[in-house]
Formats: structure tokens, sequence, C-alpha cells
């Protein structure tokens, strides 16, 4: 399998470019030849709900997608991301039905967080209820009922197709070795998703609780260190959060750029961006869209309450229209007792920037000079808008920014223009040699633009953007001092 390099990734569900694997994986080679090095399939292998992360079993991948020869055929060619659910498992789950059947006689009963058990009196007290992190209005607790007719109430944090896993119950670290261990045998990189949920502690947030969070990491970590298996922690939350990952050597996400990026090209102004780009780890990977909104959380303390709430404005302006047709799922965070604050911003990338191409390449480019390996959602990949109609047939809200791509619609979007020219820009950083070196953020005379660069042995890029003007410009620079352009913004915004 090929290990993790600084390119491009893409990230898509499994059935999200083509319809399943074998597809994705001719897309990749086709249509996006060149354009990426890597690519993050978002959960491939059965599921009860939650699009993939209710996650039934690991043993195998979904029969609607492909196969492991699927899977490894494309770690062959690309690096390959896959995700694993520290916090919860499906209800679904063998695991979890042996508990039901079996109640307490259950070898799998303690692998479950009991939320009478967890109190010491029974529950919890109004001031411990207020300090969790929540992402459900009425809490993370929901009653199951197993087959002798008892009712048992069970920590769920997220959606009742999920319920959460102590980390560390003797159960649980041998499901996490068993089934960590077989997916470090077919990718060279594991995503532990909503991973801070996992410490659970009476008294705190529960989220990414210290030290405990360290302890569990340790416990999840096992089983990848002795197969040499990278982790990515999958975190929304304060910034200084991923800085403390960062520091211990891990990768982490970079999820405070999505909105900064649209405060500069909102208002023209880069020195917000500028310094987060200055002072933000460099073993990262950048985003400007997922398969979920746009956080909001993750910018806390780099823009103030007023230049979040500018943007937040814009972009919920875009999706006024819609908003009767959201059913619900978790869209923003209750803690310290506080008023719910928004978690995240529901709307494709490009429509949250008024559907106009120029700005929006102008964003993409910018991100994939930015420090870091630039992950690019499938959707903001071809330029994507809102997809109503696929809100209105689910109504959650996520599915506003999941269109899934036949492989006639690919080929239809590869030749608009400015796609085209953004498939250009990746395959450049792609194959430039400059980009296995140094980043450098370089100092500007201004607030409106940025300057970056990436130093390799021989060759150095340069990336010169005006946020005023919605300009830029990409240069290379020899051993010999000699200065070439690459390419430069669309010639209508020159």
């Amino acid at each position: 399998m090929k290990r993790i390099d600084n390119k491009p990734m893409l990230i898509t569900y499994a059935d999200g470019l083509g319809g399943d694997l074998p597809t994705l994986r001719a897309v990749l080679d086709d249509e996006l030849h060149g354009a990426f090095g890597g690519v993050h399939v978002l959960p491939f292998y059965r599921s009860s709900g939650d699009r993939g992360f209710a996650v039934i079993d690991y043993d195998d991948v979904d029969p609607a997608f492909g196969t492991w020869d699927d899977i490894d055929a494309l770690a062959d060619r690309y690096f390959v991301m896959a995700d694993f659910m520290v916090n919860h498992v499906s209800i679904r789950s063998q695991e979890f039905q042996d508990y039901v059947a079996r109640g307490d006689a259950s070898p799998y009963r303690d692998m479950f967080i009991h939320w009478s058990e967890f109190w010491e009196h029974g529950e919890p007290t109004q001031e411990e209820m207020a300090a969790l992190y929540r992402r459900k209005a009425g809490g993370p607790v929901k009653t199951f009922t197993l087959a002798d007719g008892t009712a048992v109430q069970l920590w769920n944090t997220f959606f009742d197709e999920q319920v959460d896993i102590d980390p560390r119950n003797a159960v649980t670290r041998a499901y996490y070795d068993r089934n960590l261990g077989r997916l470090a045998d077919h990718v060279p990189l594991i995503r532990f998703d909503a991973f801070a949920y996992a410490t659970k502690k009476a008294g705190t947030s529960s989220f990414f609780v210290e030290p405990d969070v360290w302890e569990v990491l340790d416990i999840a970590m096992e089983p990848l260190k002795v197969r040499g298996t990278e982790m990515l922690p999958e975190i929304h939350e304060h910034y200084s959060v991923q800085m403390k990952m960062a520091d211990r050597g891990h990768w982490v996400y970079d999820f405070a750029l999505p909105m900064l990026m649209l405060h500069a090209v909102m208002t023209g102004r880069t020195d917000r961006l500028h310094h987060w780009m200055t002072i933000c780890p460099r073993k990262q990977f950048t985003t400007l869209d997922t398969h979920d909104g746009i956080g909001v959380v993750d910018v806390a303390d780099l823009l103030t309450e007023d230049e979040i709430e500018l943007v937040s404005d814009r972009v919920n302006a875009v999706i006024a229209d819609s908003r009767h047709l959201v059913q619900g799922a978790p869209s923003a965070v209750r803690r310290d007792g506080q008023k719910a604050k928004p978690y995240q911003l529901m709307s494709s990338y490009f429509s949250a920037l008024g559907g106009d191409s120029q700005t929006y390449l102008l964003a993409r480019v910018v991100q994939l000079f930015a420090p870091g390996i630039p992950q690019v959602w499938s959707v903001g990949l071809l330029f994507g808008a809102n997809d109503v109609e696929a809100l209105a047939a689910s109504g959650d809200p996520r599915a506003i920014n999941r269109h899934d791509y036949s492989r006639e619609e690919i080929a239809k979007r590869i030749t608009d223009p400015d796609v085209a020219q953004y498939l250009e820009v990746l395959r450049y950083r792609n194959s430039s040699a400059a980009f296995a070196g140094e980043v450098a953020v370089e100092q500007t005379p201004d607030d409106h633009t940025l300057h970056l660069s990436w130093t390799g042995a021989e060759i150095r890029s340069d990336l010169r953007a005006d946020f005023r003007s919605q300009t830029w410009t990409i240069t290379e620079t020899d051993v010999n001092g000699t200065t070439r352009e690459i390419m430069h913004a669309p010639a209508s915004v020159l």
C-alpha cells in the first residue's frame, strides 16, 4: 500500500463518484487522472444509519460498494484513509444485539455505558448535566428495551442507530484490537471519528477530558503502532485542541480554515487568515468542506464573534428558503450550561460563496498552498451547489452538501472551464517537487494579499493572491533563480 504523501487527497463516499468502489477507482484513474495522491473513502462497511457511521461490523466491505480487493486496488495507487468509530457502534452490531438478547449475562454488557451506573447517585445533578458537551437537546442518553422487557438507559451521543462504548472496558479493547488490526492491513491512515466524545467523566464536559483523553488515545493506538499505521483524530472544537494533539506529534485537521477563508473572501481582508497560517500546525490535513457542514466552533478566538456572525449570516441567507425542509441533525452544541451555539453551517462551500466561480476558485487555490496536505470533498471538487432535492428527500440538513455524482455528471462537470482550471492546479500541486519541501507564509505590505511559498530541494513554488481583486498567480523559481509563471486567475478577473 502507498504511504502518506504531501499530495492532494480526495474525500468521498464509496458511492459518491460513480456508485461504487470500482467506479471510484476508474474515475480517479481517468477523469481525475493526476489530480490526487490520496483518497479518504468514508465508511464503506455494513451500517444501519448515519450514512455509514453506524457501523454494524468491520469484517467486510458493504457488498453494495465492492470488496476488500477494491480497497486494496485503491491503496496500491493512492494513499487511502478509512474511518473507525472510537466512540460508538451500531445498535445492529453483533455485540449490542447479544446484550439486548442476554442482558446481564452477555459478555458485552459492560462494553456499553449504563447511565444510572455512570453517575454517583444514579442520575446527573443539574450542575453535572449543564457541564456536559451535548449534541442533542435531551442530553447524551437513550432508553433501550432488552429482550426480557427490561428498560435500560445507555449513553447515546448522536443518533438513534448508535450506542456509545467504554474504551477502558476489556471487551471494548478487544473490539478495538480486532477491528483496527483488520483495517491496518489495508490502509496506512485511519481516522478516529468522534474521538473526543470517548472521554466520559462525571462532573466534566465529557468531551476531550484531560488527562483521560491521552489514556484513551493510547488504548486505541496500540493495534496501530505495531503495524506502523498512522491516525488522524476527528475533533471539532477550539483550535487549541488541535494544537495539543499536534504538540504530541499526531496528524490533525485544519477545521479553522473554512470559516477563515470565507471571512477573507467575503471581506477582502487576509489578516485573520495570515495570522492562522503563521501559527497553525504543519502536520495537518486542510479542509474547506467535508461530508458534514462548515464548522463554526473551530474558529472561536481566531475570528471575533462579530466576524463569525457576519460569515454565518451570509451563509445562512443562502439556505434560508430550504430551512423548512430540515427535520433535524446535530447542528448546535450545548456546553457549560450556556445557550446552544451554532456547531456548523449547512451549505456546500460553492453555494456559501454565492455560486461565484471566480471567488470559489481563489479559495480553492489558496487551500492548495496552505500549510498541510489538502483534502478536497467530492462535491467541492466539482463546484457543487446545494442539493435541495436531496435535502427534501432526507430531511437531514447535511444532505444539502452530499450530492452523489453519476459518471455522466462527472464527465460533464469537468468540462466546465473553472472546474477544468481547478483540476489543472490540482495536477500541478500533485506533481511539483516544491511541495516535498517546507512551506512559508510570507510577509505582505497590506491586509488584502497573501503570499505562500513551498521550497523543495531544487524548486520553489509561490502563490500570490489578492483578495480584493480576487486575482492570483502561481510562479516557480529554479536553483538558478529563473522564475516562470505556471498559471494565474482566469482572464475575466484580471
